[in-house]
């Protein structure tokens, strides 16, 4: 097993460096660029290294690029740990600090001085020290004999093994990540900043311009973006959020550009990259068009519809939902645009003709037969048997895990029932203590109202759209009890739950109860939720469609001995370059590859949130005072380059060949949205806001030139 997996990665990377790579399609790992891509890199413009890009020894740019909280990407753009991101990225953030008495959503936010900016709770910065090719380690205690339990679990254990190794002796996090399927796997080593405050953001009608009507559209005008600042201990170490920490002196800062971006620059982007499933076979595709997004783009709907009647009709449900609603909008539109795209350009049969080709390939020998034969029905078998366990918990989470928030907020209190089953009566202080902060948190972007309307439409939704085997058993009890009134349960569980209102919640805390704890509406339809939710995913992993998957990939390699692969996305640091420039949708359509400030006052429409353009702006526009920004008398606010970008890259550093900042990545097109699955190299975006106009908004509109001022600006 070994040798085989040894020999299969040494075809993998001879497949990368023999070949002539188009530029627009790959997401590359940055230690294999030396190998693969510089050569090409800079035929196309690029005047910088591959040490320059990637080094473990020396400053380079990946030391300026951070994961930032959870699934975004920043880059540090000065010598004092400022820091740049989209403004979807930082969103919550914002929101977070965000009153009727101060909206920053709407009249955006500017911290005067390092004192007024603002610490947020939870939110990271991540920066990437070295990755190592771990394979060979791992596959030194795996053999063709082990079954997949017994493979996975040799993996498990040595996985661990690695990672403790790998964090003896200093502070960093380590991660093992598995490529192509499970044939490699590397390892990523981490330091985590805890300590990252909200410097600046604009207005939501400049950050948030278009909206959902223009989210993964062009042309666009939006100015995604917000500003951050990376704080550490007095030594430069990582620390949680203190008085006494300092702005970050970063390993490397990107220089930003003045000199704007012309057709077929060169363009480059590093980032973190979610995911992307371009090995995907034709069954895959069928779940995904079949169960997947149909399941999302219906239950996320109703959803949105009820949010959105309640935001518009109270400023402060508008400030308590907004971050939800465009959490839950984004790919509810992705859904769509997708499913669209995977059908207009025929990806299912496109995919089912490669199989037939592989599997003609693998009857061709004896060996091919016994190794690879099966791995495409293994994969049909085990989708079609978990199907229904897939669609079922889909609906679990989409309907009542994370939508009705009275059942979050009893889950969340895990610590509650394990405290009170030591003693019934009393909730040690540290406990109480850690309990009333969660209640903070979730009550101050919670309104009642809006809850018991979701949480109405969600569980008839779930109890008529899916079938009885997979209901948790409190529907029982709205049976029994409630005679299938679900507007009753709803009623009841509202009224009387502790969990229904920061006040009930505290009196609880107060004077706690083991006895009406577990007799609590909200508390016990949570666990019953959790309950057969794991009991739902259990029975689906019965049916793993991994063995396959992996032998397939494996297959796919072989017997494509010209292709050129790269591994799927999986939110680890991955490359992409390619060229600014223009393109034709469709017939009769052309696209350029910019967009002005004029686009902007085109679109405005002061009936409209998401075309509303603030007076300021307006007036910097009719005196066509765009400072040192503009161009030949024009504000350039957006451009596409055909980099391969996927959710994740939001945020992510647009290059220039000099490693000059020139825009941030914030979206791809509506034309590609079967992207993650095929790329389409004539077709695939990828949309970014010009640094200039950036800069522009930071000075001209907002007046915070000290920002400006910490910027290594190149001309």
């Amino acid at each position: 097993m070994k040798k085989y997996f040894t020999l299969l990665l040494i075809i993998g990377l001879s497949l990368y460096g023999g070949q002539t790579v188009k530029a627009d399609e790959g997401m590359w790992m940055l230690p294999l660029i030396q190998k693969l891509n510089i050569g090409e890199m800079n035929e196309m413009g690029l005047k910088l290294t591959a040490e320059d890009i990637y080094s473990i020894n020396n400053s380079s740019i990946k030391d300026a690029i951070v994961i930032f909280g959870g699934g975004c990407t920043g880059e540090v753009v000065s010598d004092n740990g400022l820091l740049f991101t989209n403004h979807h990225c930082g969103y919550e953030a914002v929101q977070s600090h965000s009153t009727v008495e101060h909206n920053y959503l709407d009249d955006g936010f500017w911290a005067k001085s390092y004192d007024e900016e603002l610490p947020n709770a939870g939110l990271t910065a991540t920066f990437l020290i070295r990755i190592e090719d771990v394979t060979e380690q791992i596959n030194s205690v795996l053999n063709d004999q082990m079954s997949e339990s017994e493979r996975n679990s040799a993996i498990r254990q040595k996985v661990s093994q690695l990672e403790e190794d790998a964090k003896e002796g200093n502070q960093y996090e380590v991660s093992i990540q598995s490529f192509f399927e499970g044939n490699q796997f590397f390892m990523f080593v981490y330091e985590i900043y805890r300590d990252v405050r909200l410097v600046g953001a604009p207005p939501s009608s400049i950050g948030n311009f278009g909206d959902d009507t223009d989210n993964w559209m062009w042309p666009r005008h939006t100015g995604d973006f917000s500003i951050f600042r990376i704080y550490s201990a007095p030594d430069g170490s990582p620390a949680e959020y203190s008085t006494k920490n300092i702005p970050l002196k970063p390993k490397h800062f990107l220089p930003v550009s003045l000199k704007g971006v012309q057709k077929d620059d060169f363009a480059m982007i590093l980032g973190y990259p979610g995911g992307t499933q371009r090995y995907m076979t034709s069954y895959g595709v069928q779940e995904v068009l079949e169960i997947t997004h149909p399941n999302r783009i219906k239950i996320r709907g109703l959803r949105q519809d009820i949010l959105m009647e309640d935001m518009m009709a109270d400023e402060k449900v508008m400030i308590q939902y907004a971050s939800k609603y465009s959490s839950s909008s984004n790919y509810w539109k992705f859904s769509i645009g997708q499913s669209e795209g995977l059908k207009r350009l025929k990806i299912y049969e496109k995919k089912k003709d490669l199989e037939e080709e592989f599997q003609k390939w693998a009857s061709q020998t004896n060996d091919r037969k016994a190794k690879y034969g099966d791995a495409l029905s293994m994969i049909e078998d085990a989708l079609n048997a978990s199907k229904p366990y897939n669609n079922a918990s889909q609906y679990m989470v989409e309907c009542l895990l994370r939508p009705i928030e009275i059942y979050v907020l009893a889950r969340n209190t895990n610590n509650l029932i394990m405290e009170l089953e030591k003693d019934p009566k009393n909730l040690s202080e540290s406990v109480k203590e850690e309990l009333l902060e969660i209640s903070k948190e979730h009550f101050k972007n919670y309104n009642l109202e809006t809850d018991k309307k979701v949480a109405l439409a969600m569980l008839k939704l779930f109890y008529n759209d899916v079938p009885k085997e997979f209901h948790p058993d409190f529907y029982n009890d709205i049976q029994s009890k409630y005679k299938n009134d679900f507007g009753k349960y709803v009623d009841r569980l509202y009224a009387k739950s502790i969990f229904s209102t920061e006040e009930s919640f505290e009196a609880f805390l107060n004077s706690p109860s083991l006895e009406k704890l577990k007799s609590d509406l909200a508390f016990q339809g949570a666990n019953s939720v959790r309950s057969k939710y794991m009991e739902i995913r259990y029975l689906s992993s019965q049916h793993s469609p991994e063995k396959g998957r992996r032998l397939f990939m494996a297959g796919l390699m072989e017997m494509q001995k010209d292709k050129v692969f790269y591994p799927d996305a999986n939110f680890t640091m991955r490359l992409t370059y390619g060229k600014v420039g223009d393109y034709k949708p469709r017939d009769a359509v052309y696209y350029d590859y910019k967009t002005t400030l004029k686009g902007v006052m085109e679109k405005e429409d002061p009936t409209n949130r998401e075309f509303i353009v603030p007076e300021k702006l307006k007036q910097l526009y009719e005196k066509k005072d765009y400072g040192q920004y503009g161009e030949d008398g024009e504000m350039i606010t957006c451009f596409t380059t055909n980099n391969d970008i996927t959710g994740g890259n939001s945020g992510s550093p647009v290059i220039n060949g000099s490693g000059e900042l020139i825009g941030l990545a914030f979206d791809g097109n509506w034309e590609a949205m079967s992207g993650d699955i095929a790329f389409e190299p004539g077709l695939q975006k990828c949309i970014n806001v010009d640094i200039r106009y950036v800069l522009f908004i930071i000075d001209k509109y907002a007046g915070a030139t000290r920002l400006i001022d910490e910027l290594k600006l190149v001309n």
